[in-house]
Protein backbone atom coordinates (compact mmCIF):
# COMPACT_ATOMS: atom_id res chain seq x y z
CA UNK A 1 0.00 0.00 0.00
CA UNK A 2 2.40 2.21 0.47
CA UNK A 3 4.04 1.53 -2.58
CA UNK A 4 1.33 2.55 -4.09
CA UNK A 5 0.86 5.99 -2.37
CA UNK A 6 4.42 6.47 -3.18
CA UNK A 7 4.27 5.84 -6.81
CA UNK A 8 1.10 7.90 -7.00
CA UNK A 9 2.59 10.93 -5.41
CA UNK A 10 5.70 10.29 -7.87
CA UNK A 11 2.66 10.75 -10.68
CA UNK A 12 0.72 13.71 -8.94
CA UNK A 13 1.54 15.96 -12.03
CA UNK A 14 0.05 13.19 -14.97
CA UNK A 15 -3.09 12.04 -11.93
CA UNK A 16 -4.28 15.67 -12.15
CA UNK A 17 -4.12 16.39 -16.57
CA UNK A 18 -5.53 13.07 -16.65
CA UNK A 19 -8.73 13.98 -14.66
CA UNK A 20 -8.79 17.27 -15.93
CA UNK A 21 -9.44 15.62 -19.47
CA UNK A 22 -11.88 13.12 -18.14
CA UNK A 23 -13.80 16.20 -17.08
CA UNK A 24 -13.43 17.78 -20.00
CA UNK A 25 -14.56 14.88 -22.53
CA UNK A 26 -17.11 13.66 -20.07
CA UNK A 27 -20.93 13.50 -21.49
CA UNK A 28 -22.98 16.07 -19.71
CA UNK A 29 -26.69 16.57 -19.62
CA UNK A 30 -28.25 19.49 -22.19
CA UNK A 31 -31.60 20.35 -22.83
CA UNK A 32 -33.37 19.88 -26.06
CA UNK A 33 -34.02 22.30 -28.83
CA UNK A 34 -37.42 22.67 -27.66
CA UNK A 35 -37.36 22.13 -23.70
CA UNK A 36 -40.49 20.27 -23.01
CA UNK A 37 -42.85 21.14 -21.61
CA UNK A 38 -42.63 24.34 -23.17
CA UNK A 39 -43.96 27.06 -20.63
CA UNK A 40 -46.86 28.55 -22.15
CA UNK A 41 -48.07 25.86 -24.81
CA UNK A 42 -50.93 23.74 -24.00
CA UNK A 43 -50.38 20.03 -25.41
CA UNK A 44 -53.70 18.74 -24.36
CA UNK A 45 -55.22 19.80 -28.22
CA UNK A 46 -51.89 18.45 -29.58
CA UNK A 47 -52.11 14.55 -27.62
CA UNK A 48 -55.78 14.97 -28.25
CA UNK A 49 -55.45 15.41 -31.84
CA UNK A 50 -52.59 12.81 -31.99
CA UNK A 51 -55.29 10.40 -30.40
CA UNK A 52 -57.92 10.82 -33.02
CA UNK A 53 -55.32 10.14 -35.96
CA UNK A 54 -55.02 6.72 -34.16
CA UNK A 55 -58.14 6.30 -33.64
CA UNK A 56 -59.13 6.50 -37.51
CA UNK A 57 -56.10 4.63 -38.38
CA UNK A 58 -57.29 1.95 -35.98
CA UNK A 59 -60.97 2.48 -36.64
CA UNK A 60 -61.36 3.06 -39.89
CA UNK A 61 -57.94 2.83 -41.97
CA UNK A 62 -57.22 -0.62 -40.76
CA UNK A 63 -60.42 -2.21 -41.32
CA UNK A 64 -60.51 -0.83 -44.78
CA UNK A 65 -57.41 -2.02 -45.81
CA UNK A 66 -58.46 -5.71 -44.26
CA UNK A 67 -61.77 -5.26 -46.63
CA UNK A 68 -59.29 -4.17 -49.92
CA UNK A 69 -57.28 -7.25 -49.09
CA UNK A 70 -60.14 -9.64 -49.29
CA UNK A 71 -62.03 -8.18 -52.04
CA UNK A 72 -58.11 -8.42 -53.96
CA UNK A 73 -58.36 -12.46 -52.40
CA UNK A 74 -61.79 -12.90 -53.92
CA UNK A 75 -60.31 -11.14 -56.98
CA UNK A 76 -57.41 -13.40 -57.11
CA UNK A 77 -59.76 -16.67 -56.55
CA UNK A 78 -61.76 -15.84 -59.50
CA UNK A 79 -59.02 -15.11 -61.40
CA UNK A 80 -57.91 -18.09 -60.60
CA UNK A 81 -60.88 -20.13 -61.44
CA UNK A 82 -60.67 -18.69 -64.94
CA UNK A 83 -57.25 -19.35 -65.50
CA UNK A 84 -58.16 -23.00 -64.52
CA UNK A 85 -61.17 -22.96 -67.01
CA UNK A 86 -59.72 -21.64 -69.67
CA UNK A 87 -56.43 -24.34 -69.22
CA UNK A 88 -58.60 -27.15 -68.48
CA UNK A 89 -61.58 -26.44 -70.27
CA UNK A 90 -61.45 -23.55 -73.29
CA UNK A 91 -57.70 -24.54 -74.13
CA UNK A 92 -56.23 -27.97 -72.74
CA UNK A 93 -52.91 -28.13 -73.05
CA UNK A 94 -53.06 -32.01 -73.89
CA UNK A 95 -56.37 -31.02 -76.46
CA UNK A 96 -53.75 -28.77 -78.03
CA UNK A 97 -51.25 -31.28 -78.40
CA UNK A 98 -53.28 -33.51 -80.15
CA UNK A 99 -54.64 -30.77 -82.59
CA UNK A 100 -50.96 -29.69 -83.23
CA UNK A 101 -50.12 -33.46 -83.88
CA UNK A 102 -52.83 -33.81 -86.46
CA UNK A 103 -52.29 -31.02 -88.35
CA UNK A 104 -48.35 -32.21 -88.68
CA UNK A 105 -49.82 -35.19 -89.61
CA UNK A 106 -52.17 -32.98 -92.29
CA UNK A 107 -49.02 -31.65 -93.95
CA UNK A 108 -47.24 -35.37 -94.42
CA UNK A 109 -50.45 -36.59 -96.24
CA UNK A 110 -50.42 -33.40 -98.14
CA UNK A 111 -46.96 -33.62 -99.05
CA UNK A 112 -47.40 -37.47 -100.42
CA UNK A 113 -50.37 -35.83 -102.20
CA UNK A 114 -48.03 -33.08 -103.90
CA UNK A 115 -45.44 -35.70 -104.51
CA UNK A 116 -48.07 -37.74 -106.18
CA UNK A 117 -49.07 -34.37 -108.13
CA UNK A 118 -45.39 -33.94 -109.51
CA UNK A 119 -45.48 -37.17 -111.53
CA UNK A 120 -44.06 -37.16 -114.19
CA UNK A 121 -46.86 -37.50 -117.15
CA UNK A 122 -46.24 -36.60 -120.24
CA UNK A 123 -46.46 -38.94 -123.60
CA UNK A 124 -46.02 -36.90 -126.26
CA UNK A 125 -42.93 -38.50 -128.78
CA UNK A 126 -42.64 -36.64 -131.78
CA UNK A 127 -40.84 -33.24 -131.39
CA UNK A 128 -44.07 -30.95 -131.99
CA UNK A 129 -46.26 -32.21 -129.71
CA UNK A 130 -43.35 -32.80 -126.85
CA UNK A 131 -42.90 -28.88 -126.85
CA UNK A 132 -46.53 -28.12 -126.66
CA UNK A 133 -46.77 -30.63 -124.12
CA UNK A 134 -44.10 -29.59 -121.96
CA UNK A 135 -45.31 -25.63 -122.63
CA UNK A 136 -49.16 -27.44 -121.32
CA UNK A 137 -47.95 -29.40 -118.35
CA UNK A 138 -45.51 -26.20 -117.41
CA UNK A 139 -47.21 -24.87 -114.66
CA UNK A 140 -45.40 -21.69 -115.54
CA UNK A 141 -47.56 -18.84 -116.82
CA UNK A 142 -45.03 -17.08 -118.04
CA UNK A 143 -44.72 -19.94 -121.12
CA UNK A 144 -48.47 -18.95 -121.87
CA UNK A 145 -47.27 -16.81 -124.98
CA UNK A 146 -45.61 -19.77 -126.42
CA UNK A 147 -48.83 -21.95 -126.57
CA UNK A 148 -50.19 -20.05 -130.31
CA UNK A 149 -46.82 -21.30 -131.91
CA UNK A 150 -46.68 -24.92 -130.60
CA UNK A 151 -50.64 -25.23 -131.57
CA UNK A 152 -50.23 -24.16 -134.73
CA UNK A 153 -46.67 -26.36 -135.04
CA UNK A 154 -48.98 -29.22 -134.10
CA UNK A 155 -52.40 -28.45 -135.54
CA UNK A 156 -51.78 -26.29 -138.55
CA UNK A 157 -52.95 -22.62 -138.84
CA UNK A 158 -56.04 -21.90 -139.98
CA UNK A 159 -56.16 -22.22 -144.07
CA UNK A 160 -56.26 -19.27 -146.36
CA UNK A 161 -58.91 -18.14 -147.74
CA UNK A 162 -59.35 -19.57 -151.21
CA UNK A 163 -58.15 -22.48 -149.82
CA UNK A 164 -61.71 -23.25 -147.75
CA UNK A 165 -64.68 -21.97 -147.53
CA UNK A 166 -65.16 -18.94 -145.50
CA UNK A 167 -67.85 -21.05 -143.17
CA UNK A 168 -65.47 -23.65 -142.74
CA UNK A 169 -62.58 -20.81 -141.71
CA UNK A 170 -64.71 -19.27 -139.57
CA UNK A 171 -65.41 -22.65 -137.51
CA UNK A 172 -61.53 -23.62 -137.63
CA UNK A 173 -60.10 -20.20 -136.46
CA UNK A 174 -62.93 -20.19 -133.44
CA UNK A 175 -62.34 -23.55 -132.56
CA UNK A 176 -58.69 -23.47 -132.86
CA UNK A 177 -59.29 -20.14 -130.24
CA UNK A 178 -61.32 -21.84 -127.43
CA UNK A 179 -59.39 -25.17 -127.76
CA UNK A 180 -55.84 -22.44 -127.01
CA UNK A 181 -57.69 -20.46 -124.73
CA UNK A 182 -58.36 -23.53 -122.50
CA UNK A 183 -54.75 -24.42 -123.13
CA UNK A 184 -53.55 -21.10 -121.32
CA UNK A 185 -56.76 -21.42 -118.40
CA UNK A 186 -55.03 -25.06 -117.70
CA UNK A 187 -51.61 -23.51 -117.14
CA UNK A 188 -52.76 -20.36 -115.31
CA UNK A 189 -55.19 -23.01 -113.05
CA UNK A 190 -51.65 -25.14 -112.42
CA UNK A 191 -49.91 -22.09 -111.31
CA UNK A 192 -52.84 -20.48 -109.29
CA UNK A 193 -52.97 -24.23 -107.40
CA UNK A 194 -49.61 -24.59 -106.91
CA UNK A 195 -49.60 -20.98 -104.96
CA UNK A 196 -52.73 -22.24 -102.80
CA UNK A 197 -50.90 -25.08 -102.14
CA UNK A 198 -48.02 -23.10 -100.29
CA UNK A 199 -50.66 -20.92 -98.29
CA UNK A 200 -51.93 -24.18 -97.27
CA UNK A 201 -48.87 -25.52 -96.31
CA UNK A 202 -47.38 -22.13 -94.53
CA UNK A 203 -50.73 -22.31 -92.81
CA UNK A 204 -50.07 -25.73 -91.60
CA UNK A 205 -46.68 -24.82 -90.65
CA UNK A 206 -47.90 -21.74 -88.69
CA UNK A 207 -51.02 -23.44 -86.60
CA UNK A 208 -48.37 -25.89 -85.36
CA UNK A 209 -46.66 -23.62 -83.44
CA UNK A 210 -50.11 -21.30 -82.97
CA UNK A 211 -51.11 -19.69 -79.38
CA UNK A 212 -54.84 -20.31 -78.56
CA UNK A 213 -55.38 -17.05 -79.20
CA UNK A 214 -53.64 -16.77 -82.61
CA UNK A 215 -55.13 -20.20 -84.20
CA UNK A 216 -58.59 -18.41 -85.14
CA UNK A 217 -56.82 -15.65 -87.16
CA UNK A 218 -55.01 -18.19 -88.92
CA UNK A 219 -58.16 -20.19 -89.36
CA UNK A 220 -60.06 -17.00 -90.80
CA UNK A 221 -57.11 -16.53 -93.48
CA UNK A 222 -57.57 -20.24 -94.17
CA UNK A 223 -61.00 -20.26 -94.73
CA UNK A 224 -60.16 -17.03 -97.33
CA UNK A 225 -57.86 -18.74 -99.70
CA UNK A 226 -60.70 -21.73 -99.41
CA UNK A 227 -63.27 -19.06 -100.61
CA UNK A 228 -60.76 -18.06 -103.06
CA UNK A 229 -60.52 -21.60 -104.49
CA UNK A 230 -63.61 -22.10 -104.58
CA UNK A 231 -63.47 -18.92 -106.78
CA UNK A 232 -61.13 -20.58 -108.84
CA UNK A 233 -63.01 -23.89 -109.45
CA UNK A 234 -66.13 -22.13 -110.83
CA UNK A 235 -63.54 -20.09 -113.16
CA UNK A 236 -61.97 -23.57 -114.17
CA UNK A 237 -65.48 -25.03 -114.20
CA UNK A 238 -66.66 -21.91 -116.81
CA UNK A 239 -63.95 -22.38 -118.72
CA UNK A 240 -64.85 -26.39 -119.38
CA UNK A 241 -68.95 -25.01 -120.15
CA UNK A 242 -67.14 -22.80 -122.60
CA UNK A 243 -65.72 -25.69 -124.22
CA UNK A 244 -68.35 -27.84 -124.72
CA UNK A 245 -70.53 -25.01 -125.80
CA UNK A 246 -68.20 -24.13 -128.79
CA UNK A 247 -68.06 -28.26 -129.67
CA UNK A 248 -71.81 -27.81 -129.60
CA UNK A 249 -72.17 -25.10 -131.49
CA UNK A 250 -69.37 -26.50 -134.32
CA UNK A 251 -71.79 -29.40 -134.56
CA UNK A 252 -74.97 -27.46 -135.03
CA UNK A 253 -72.55 -25.14 -138.09
CA UNK A 254 -71.56 -28.29 -139.69
CA UNK A 255 -74.92 -29.26 -139.82
CA UNK A 256 -76.17 -26.16 -140.85
CA UNK A 257 -73.20 -26.35 -143.48
CA UNK A 258 -74.50 -30.04 -144.52
CA UNK A 259 -77.91 -28.71 -144.92
CA UNK A 260 -77.27 -25.80 -147.42
CA UNK A 261 -75.01 -28.08 -149.33
CA UNK A 262 -77.84 -30.33 -149.98
CA UNK A 263 -80.20 -27.14 -150.67
CA UNK A 264 -77.60 -26.31 -153.25
CA UNK A 265 -77.56 -29.31 -154.95
CA UNK A 266 -81.11 -29.80 -155.22
CA UNK A 267 -80.95 -26.18 -156.94
CA UNK A 268 -78.34 -27.19 -159.37
CA UNK A 269 -80.20 -31.12 -160.14
CA UNK A 270 -83.39 -29.23 -160.71
CA UNK A 271 -81.09 -26.31 -163.03
CA UNK A 272 -79.95 -29.26 -164.58
CA UNK A 273 -82.99 -31.12 -165.83
CA UNK A 274 -84.18 -28.17 -166.72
Amino acid sequence: MTELLQTLWNHRLHLVVLLLVVALIAPQQAPAQFPFPIPGIDWAPVVTAIGAIGSVISNVVVPGLRIINTALNGVSGVLGALNNFFHNVVYPADAIARAQALVGQGEALYAQIRAIANIHIASATLPSPQNLEGVLLSRNPLNIPSIAGAFQSVYQAVPADGNAAPQTRDMIDMTDAVAQDAMKRAVEFDAIADTEQQAAASMEEELQTAAPGTAPMVEAEAAAWLVRANAYTQAALSEVIRIRAIALANNSAQMKSNANNAAEVRHNSTQAFQ
